[in-house]
């Protein structure tokens, strides 16, 4: 009874917020998220702490152009991003991954504009909602990468475009905006930027009659000056460095789409995206076959065209990773809005006619979904209950994500059985959609809480920060001595104070400190003393040879 209350509560302010304050609900909605951690931090390696680390060698060096000796191979926008951040708030885990939290928000809130065009307000309010608990969206937007803000730049774009078609008197001025967008975009992803405006074709092209965007000139002239400091980096690299500058994004591009890394193969993402995204793939895959079977009246090429040719340009493109299809989430969360929200009020549709209708064909379908994953709800707290009582405290964290997923989703079948069996009117489809939006959010904020979002290399972050290590990094400049690894990204960013990189032991002085592989006794050449040892690397002071004194 206490339960049916404060769902119903919880419902009930959900929805009047949506009605009235639909940003202040969805802020509600996704901030706890974005903040909720286990009060550790560290940084995930690979490419999280090589920007982390690259923003820092411009912070610390002053030099916002080329802080490396050689070409670089990707524009500066991210590290300029977290650099700027630096300046702001000091190096920190957090303010590596301040800047995604703020466009991951501002995403959120302009897929709620653009689906109350395509949509409707409600099932915009919804999309939004369903965007916030995708499981790799979440991810990326409490990671120090340049993802989420292109994907910012993209749905404001995509936005804006849009608002040129619905406001003909303001179209110079939002075509514009447009055009910086995707400008802005080459500075923070290069040529990747591409890969979406090249998934916009459908719309862009086949509905060029309507909305005339091609013709727009601003469109064009917005683009050129997204593109102004991107040419004003790349002319001063190339005062530096020559055509080496320009060749090494090009020979990057083309890097990626003729190596195979991982060894993933064109299905990668058939299975890759419906994981991260479950459920709301499924859904979105229904939202779409309601769009083919009854086209809406307009932006039909955008809504279903857009993630249709992304997911064929993704699975054609060479180098297949999980985080390259991040672009297609906020429209899965579209057409998974739509899909839904069809579903959740199917039984209604089918009540008002007795006619045979395409509603008739689909109205077991909820019932079965809820019951479905009403018995997976039960067998995660079965799961979740004995690993809990038997785990160790790493398998404790993952028993409670399945406990708060599994009390959730019986909420689907309480709530079907409860107004189609036992006549419980109160009991309306907004409880159902509740049945799908929390246990999604209730799993995700409990992973935040027990650090999986957060905390990517616990180790290495408790070796550094024992009181003699951090001592010496903090006092003394620390040598590389032919250090690799991901590892070593993370040792690059943690070491207050570099000193150069070294090919041997030998060319170290006396009573310096250096990180090094961790070899066997006989491959030490100098005397020195182990003061520690991370994995496969050791942290170590060369003492004077009493040979050579």
């Amino acid at each position: 009874m206490l339960l049916k209350i404060v769902l119903s509560e919880l419902i009930w302010r959900r929805w009047r917020w949506e009605a009235s304050f639909p940003y202040i609900s969805l802020l509600f909605w996704l901030l706890p998220l974005l903040l909720f951690n286990s009060g550790h931090s560290s940084l995930m390696a690979h490419d999280e702490g090589l920007y982390a680390w690259r923003s820092r060698q411009m912070f610390d060096s002053g030099n916002w152009i080329a802080p490396w000796p050689q070409p670089h191979h990707k524009t500066p926008g991210p590290y300029w991003l977290i650099a700027l951040v630096y300046i702001l708030f000091g190096v920190s885990e957090a303010s590596v991954r301040l800047p995604s939290m703020i466009f991951g928000v501002l995403s959120v809130l302009v897929l709620y504009e653009i689906g109350k065009i395509l949509l409707g307000k409600k099932v915009g309010w919804l999309a939004a909602a369903i965007f916030c608990v995708e499981f790799l969206w979440l991810q990326y937007c409490r990671l120090g990468t340049p993802d989420v803000p292109m994907i910012f730049l993209v749905l404001l774009a995509i936005y804006c475009l849009l608002k040129a078609e619905l406001h003909p008197r303001c179209r110079h001025f939002y075509s514009c905006i447009a055009g910086v967008c995707f400008g802005l975009g080459f500075l923070l992803r290069s040529l990747m930027i591409f890969v979406p405006i090249i998934a916009l074709f459908p719309y862009l092209i086949c509905e060029n009659r309507r909305h005339c965007h091609l013709q727009s000139l601003m469109l064009y002239l917005g683009f050129a000056v997204g593109l102004i400091p991107t040419i004003i980096w790349l002319w001063l690299n190339f005062l530096r460095f020559g055509n080496d500058s320009i060749a090494q994004l090009f020979q990057f591009v083309w890097r990626l789409g003729s190596e195979d890394r991982g060894h993933h193969g064109i299905f990668f993402y058939c299975w890759n995206v419906p994981i991260k995204a479950f459920p709301w793939f499924f859904f979105g895959l229904f939202g779409l076959f309601l769009i083919f079977r009854s086209p809406l009246p307009r932006y039909n090429f955008l809504l279903a065209g857009f993630p249709i040719s992304l997911f064929v340009e993704l699975s054609l493109f060479s180098t297949r990773l999980p985080h390259y299809s991040l672009v297609m989430y906020p429209f899965i969360a579209l057409l998974a809005a739509l899909g839904l929200d069809w579903l959740s009020r199917i039984e209604e549709r089918q009540k008002q006619t007795e006619k045979i209708t395409f509603a008739a064909y689909f109205h077991k379908l909820p019932r079965y979904l809820s019951y479905i994953f009403g018995l997976l709800a039960i067998l995660l707290l079965l799961v979740g209950a004995i690993a809990f009582a038997s785990g160790n405290d790493t398998i404790r964290k993952y028993a409670i994500v399945a406990l708060a997923l599994g009390s959730g989703w019986l909420i689907l079948p309480v709530v079907w059985i409860g107004r189609y069996r036992l006549g419980k009117q109160f009991l309306t489809c907004n409880y159902w959609l509740a049945g799908w939006l929390l246990p999604a959010w209730l799993a995700l904020a409990f992973s935040g809480m027990n650090g999986f979002f957060s905390d990517y290399n616990p180790e290495v972050k408790a070796f550094l920060t024992q009181p003699a290590i951090a001592h010496i990094l903090a006092n003394h400049p620390i040598y590389f001595v032919n250090v690799g690894g991901k590892i070593r990204v993370l040792l690059d960013f943690y070491t207050p104070h570099h000193a150069q990189k070294v090919e041997t032991i030998s060319q170290l002085p006396a009573f310096s400190y250096a990180w090094i592989w961790a070899p066997s006794p006989t491959e030490v050449s100098r005397p020195h003393r182990l003061l520690g040892t991370l994995q496969q690397y050791q942290l170590i002071q060369i003492l004077p040879d009493p040979a050579h004194p």
